[in-house]
């Protein structure tokens, strides 16, 4: 290598950057030693930044396009270095590139639950997880406070500290929501936007912009979720007079199939079945009692009471021979 080359090479005529992979947010351009030409040209990406640092002082940033560096490109970098505004001579400065591209399918998640003042239920503790979308749109805060003199920097190392962010803020989010958690489960695009809201100071303080926040889940605790189960149960169950009768119903084939063993254990199985369907009929009756109209029709005459029985369907009183029941159809035991 002839003198001529080795001195060429010490001059930087064409700064830029071709990202080789996602996930890069900043990329500090290799200087080597080398100093840039006068003149000489940069190149800023359509989803890149580009900050001049001289002795670690920010100097002067670049959004997209094509820059001819001097004097009038390079102001700040200009006051800096005291240059006449005729300046012919290379100069040192560090030169970072950082990626302003989206970046998507962002996970948060809450490791341990976090306690939150419900209106309905009180003191609760919530989990709750999904994605988020940011990109870098201040590259002087982004250097100062996060990526640094790091030869590069990925998304990688601030996933850490953006979850624990996001997971900070929200207990102040839901708190000042005032949501009731079921209202929070229902609405959860609404609650993503109210958290969103809520953290873009936070990121905005890194030189960030969140683009999109999404809560896909949220959810309680296993021993608090039983407990709202039943809740909603008992909600729904309404009328616990009439779910009684169900239960008793829904008890008869149980009770009559029970393996007591052998015809004494079917028959006990019946008698059993019988005498919960009589309780349930007794139950059905009290309410038809004390529903039905004061007068009541005065019985039969002439039938003797010895010869009469009541219909296990509907209460009405029938002869006891009688295997179905004139009034409903129902067969009788």
């Amino acid at each position: 290598m002839g003198l001529r080359d080795f001195i060429a090479k010490q001059f930087i005529d064409v700064i830029d950057w071709v990202e080789p992979e996602d996930g890069i947010l900043a990329y500090r351009y290799p200087m080597q030693d080398r100093e840039i030409q006068n003149g000489g040209k940069l190149t800023v990406r359509a989803s890149q930044l580009a900050v001049f640092v001289n002795e670690g002082k920010l100097a002067d940033a670049f959004g997209p396009g094509l820059y001819t560096l001097n004097t009038q490109t390079l102001p700040i970098l200009t006051y800096l270095k005291n240059w006449d505004k005729a300046f012919q001579s290379p100069f040192k400065s560090d030169v970072y590139f950082f990626s302003s591209r989206i970046q998507t399918d962002q996970h948060w998640g809450t490791q341990n639950p976090i306690t939150i003042r419900d209106k309905e239920f009180g003191a609760i503790r919530l989990r709750g997880f999904g994605i988020y979308s940011y990109h870098i749109n201040d590259a002087k805060a982004f250097y100062t406070k996060i990526s640094g003199t790091r030869d590069e920097y990925r998304v990688a190392d601030l996933e850490g500290q953006l979850r624990n962010t996001i997971v900070a803020r929200m207990t102040d989010a839901f708190a000042a929501s005032q949501v009731p958690f079921l209202d929070m489960a229902a609405n959860q695009a609404a609650l993503g936007d109210k958290i969103k809201e809520a953290m873009n100071p936070a990121f905005a303080d890194y030189g960030l912009e969140l683009d999109t926040f999404v809560v896909e889940n949220l959810s309680l605790p296993d021993e608090l979720q039983k407990v709202l189960d039943q809740r909603i149960s008992m909600n729904v169950l309404g009328d616990m007079g009439r779910y009684t009768q169900y239960q008793v119903a829904q008890s008869i084939p149980i009770a009559a199939a029970n393996e007591g063993g052998g015809a004494v254990g079917i028959g006990a199985g019946l008698g059993a079945g019988v005498a919960i369907g009589q309780s349930m009929m007794d139950a059905i009756k009290q309410t038809s009692v004390a529903s039905a109209p004061s007068a009541t029709p005065a019985p039969a005459s002439g039938a003797p009471s010895a010869e009469t029985k009541y219909c296990q369907e509907c209460g009405k009183p029938i002869p006891r021979s009688s295997k179905f029941c004139p009034e409903c159809g129902k067969p009788q035991a």
